[in-house]
């Protein structure tokens, strides 16, 4: 899947937004082969989504 960093917090989570769809909580222990630090507001990413007990999230995030 693609998206795009809508929201970063200093607390390590953020939001992917995707075109038609909810946007999508991540955590940095969700991120793949990039920083939480290095990630800003706007920046293209990949993902997968996997069902949690909070709903679906975003994980293996990687800079497009």
């Amino acid at each position: 899947m693609q998206g795009t960093i809508k929201k970063l917090t200093d607390k390590n989570f953020g939001f992917i937004a995707q075109d038609g769809s909810d946007d999508l909580f991540f955590h940095a222990n969700n991120l793949a082969g990039v920083d939480f630090m290095d990630l800003r507001e706007g920046d293209n990413v990949t993902f997968e989504i996997e069902k949690t007990e909070k709903g679906n999230a975003a994980v293996n995030v990687e800079k497009a």
